[in-house]
């Protein structure tokens, strides 16, 4: 089986396919970004985005997405042609704003944005909460994360 994950081809043995994407990456593949937390597709700190789409991990067996492209937390920054890694609007908005607190959500917070963001580079206030709405920060950061999607917007808009 292959996956490609972040650009990268990565081939696995066969008996791969049955197990959950999230053992697959952190396990497997030492992509230890994506999260596990309630392991029953609620809660969204596993979200990956597979062909640009949000994506729970921790439901997804990995022989499913076999040929699709998988992004996670690692590979939402772009390399430059200087082969200097440059922060996605996201990443870089989520600091500016200081959003994460303890910061377990935040790898599923950050794709549900960037797919959001995909879809719709200008989202209203509203936009921002019903497209965030399925990933939950115990931490109740809501108000911080839907000012770093906000920005990031913002700044999708000024390149």
């Amino acid at each position: 089986m292959q996956l490609n994950i972040n650009g990268q081809p990565y081939d696995l043995p066969p008996e791969q396919e049955t197990r959950m994407l999230v053992w697959v990456l952190r396990d497997e593949l030492g992509l230890t970004g994506t999260k596990y937390g309630c392991g029953a597709g609620i809660c969204g700190s596993c979200v990956v985005l597979v062909d640009g789409e949000p994506t729970r991990s921790c439901l997804t067996p990995a022989g499913t997405v076999a040929g699709k492209a998988i992004t996670t937390i690692e590979g939402l920054a772009e390399s430059t042609p200087e082969e200097r890694e440059r922060l996605h609007p996201v990443q870089q908005a989520f600091l500016e704003t200081q959003t994460p607190q303890c910061g377990y959500c935040m790898s599923g917070q950050m794709l549900t944005a960037a797919a959001l963001l995909a879809e719709n580079p200008s989202p209203s206030e509203d936009e921002i909460v019903a497209g965030m709405n399925g990933v939950y920060c115990r931490c109740g950061t809501y108000p911080r994360i839907q000012a770093a999607v906000a920005r990031a917007a913002q700044i999708i808009a000024e390149d």
